[in-house]
């Protein structure tokens, strides 16, 4: 039974994971169409090598780096675990400075660790205080790693990180930038930003979950994580997730062409549904909404009404959107983002997260509109 555009699920939840670009697909489908190790040295092994490479190119180009810096991972997660790896082990960081908004992937080893730890809360901004982190660096002894990342993936806000990396490099510091979120939205470039680990993932911008990047600088080799062959140059064993890479590089191209058009668009869109919001309950608080943000970002507040409830709610009216809090066994807890921005508990539990992408709408925008606002009506009723 054909269904109208009405009837159609709204997915406003790129910040999660990003639908598969149509041309990332076709780079899939194509690397799984013939038998594919890198490794091998016959024809088809040649073949898979020339996909991998090429990717990895495009994958470069997309963090302004050397495609011989780029080291596939399977994702962020381990992205940024090998980083931090290889500042402890290899580069003999001995206590870490961490912005208190980083994702659980930065902050869970950075705890786990067993160093020294500082971590940096951000303003009511959503923006980290580069003096913050300088007394963090200066209040300690002994070679120190800094962890900011580029674009925070509640709030959007942009951080400082040249800056802070000009600022930690003179203190004699690493810095490590988590860019995730910030891959394929806003223009990314590792010398400009200065730091020495830059970590990608590729389903954040239209490529295949399962394949992400650690990116360095041209004096950093990292030791794997596992050890086995000696794929990636010896520095991530095990065959390469050959037709995830080739997504992964098409994504990037595809990210990458027209970057500012794009952004232009998601702004304007996320603007739109912003006001729509804003102007039905004034009282709704934008969190970041005065700092620079990723385009495509809007976290609100409801007043009153939890963020689990707001999010059953649109997903019942066929719009999904993230809750700024998180869900385990059960238990719901405030998001660390937003109470590492000061805000109270009870606000940071009514904060939701729309994030709009590639083949977002201004259709799209309206009914998720006037989902929020149907609800936000009820709930002062």
């Amino acid at each position: 039974m054909f269904k109208s555009a009405e009837s159609l699920p709204v997915y406003l939840d790129y910040n999660a994971t990003a639908p598969l670009r149509p041309v990332a697909r076709e780079a899939l489908l194509a690397a799984l169409a013939a038998p594919a190790n890198p490794s091998s040295v016959h024809g088809f092994g040649r073949a898979a090598r020339k996909i991998a490479e090429s990717a990895r190119e495009s994958v470069a180009a997309l963090a302004g780096a050397a495609p011989k810096r780029v080291v596939f991972t399977s994702g962020g997660t381990e992205a940024n675990n090998l980083a931090l790896r290889l500042a402890i082990r290899q580069a003999g960081v001995t206590r870490l400075v961490v912005a208190a908004i980083e994702h659980d992937s930065v902050l869970r080893p950075a705890r786990a660790a067993g160093l020294p730890l500082v971590e940096v809360p951000a303003g009511p901004d959503g923006i980290v205080d580069p003096a913050a982190i300088v007394a963090a660096l200066d209040g300690g002894e002994g070679p120190a790693l800094v962890c900011l990342m580029l674009a925070n993936n509640e709030t959007g806000a942009v951080q400082p990180v040249a800056e802070v990396t000009r600022l930690a490099h003179a203190r004699g510091a690493l810095v490590l930038c988590d860019a995730v979120q910030a891959a394929g939205k806003i223009p990314l470039d590792l010398a400009a930003l200065g730091c020495d680990f830059l970590t990608l993932s590729a389903h954040k911008l239209g490529g295949a979950a399962g394949t992400g990047a650690l990116v360095c600088r041209d004096d950093w080799t990292p030791a794997p994580l596992l050890l086995g062959g000696g794929q990636e140059l010896g520095q991530r064993a095990g065959t390469e997730n050959l037709s995830g890479i080739a997504a992964f590089g098409a994504a990037a191209d595809a990210a990458r062409a027209g970057l500012a058009a794009e952004a232009a668009r998601l702004a304007g869109l996320r603007n739109r549904l912003q006001g729509l919001l804003t102007a039905a309950c004034p009282a709704a608080p934008v969190h970041a909404g005065h700092a620079e943000r990723l385009p495509n970002t809007l976290c609100i507040g409801m007043p009153g009404v939890p963020a689990e409830t707001q999010v059953m709610a649109l997903d019942l009216a066929g719009v999904a959107v993230s809750a700024g809090s998180a869900c385990s066994s059960g238990k719901v807890t405030p998001s660390h983002v937003l109470t590492a921005m000061g805000l109270p508990d009870q606000a940071a539990r009514e904060a939701l997260r729309f994030s709009l992408g590639w083949a977002s709408t201004a259709a799209d925008v309206e009914r998720a509109a006037a989902a929020w606002i149907a609800l936000q009506g009820r709930s002062i009723k």
